[in-house]
């Protein structure tokens, strides 16, 4: 691709998130669920019709894929890669997201930021926590650019996480992901969303009604303390004890 060609496809996808609402259903889709047309309509506050036209052009664009089942329309992000990309643009774009304006707002803003989904990984305080403890048990290494260590895959191993065979996937097996809420990194690519499955499936976290913020169970907490060390007061939610 020659440079004109490529100016010219830098400038047409950051047009398609340069909409308002565009970028607030991709934002959306970062809990890694699939949501009905009805249902980001009405997150972003616009008409279903309204709506329907914004996800055509991102369907077309490669950043969505639909699927359709009986009437239903459902939207989800294209795939990691592309969550990745728009996670960049979110972290470099220093979002700071709007003082809530009620004590319901407030409680889920501190819940958001304390632990959230970001996709398929953890986000969040408690996110940046387990990196931060696994770097400090000799499980991830920065030297060279982050990676596992040896007593790293032992570890994942010894929990039952076996990691995908990544092939030709242009996924990283390990990826620092600036967290925005906190400025420092939590960890994203095939390892992040391993261990982000792997909560779920043992139950250690649960979700938080319907939004991306979730919440460490009491096995959860008592897992962490175990395997990495993190005080279970870190990983309650603020406001409780």
């Amino acid at each position: 691709m020659d440079s004109g060609s490529a100016a010219a496809a830098v400038a047409s996808w950051a047009a398609l998130l340069a909409d308002h609402t565009r970028a607030t259903v991709c934002l959306a889709l970062f809990d890694g669920r699939a949501w009905t047309l009805g249902e980001l309509a009405r997150h972003a506050r616009v008409a279903v019709s309204t709506l329907s036209q914004h996800a055509d052009r991102l369907v077309a664009a490669g950043l969505l894929v639909q699927h359709r089942q009986g009437r239903h329309r459902y939207l989800q992000l294209a795939d990691a890669h592309t969550a990745s990309l728009i996670e960049a643009v979110a972290a470099a774009a220093g979002h700071h997201p709007a003082p809530a304006r009620s004590l319901s707002g407030v409680h889920r803003d501190r819940a958001l930021a304390h632990a959230r989904t970001c996709y398929d990984h953890l986000a969040g305080t408690v996110a940046v926590a387990v990196a931060e403890a696994m770097t400090h048990q000799g499980l991830l290494t920065w030297r060279h650019g982050l990676a596992l260590t040896t007593d790293g895959l032992t570890w994942l191993e010894d929990l039952g996480i076996a990691l995908p065979d990544t092939g030709d996937s242009r996924r990283p097996v390990l990826r620092a992901c600036l967290d925005f809420t906190v400025r420092r990194p939590h960890l994203a690519g095939t390892v992040g969303a391993a261990l982000c499955r792997h909560a779920f499936t043992a139950g250690w976290i649960t979700r938080i009604g319907t939004s991306r913020a979730v919440t460490f169970t009491t096995t959860g907490r008592q897992a962490m303390a175990r395997h990495l060390g993190i005080d279970e007061q870190t990983l309650r939610q603020p406001g409780t004890v």
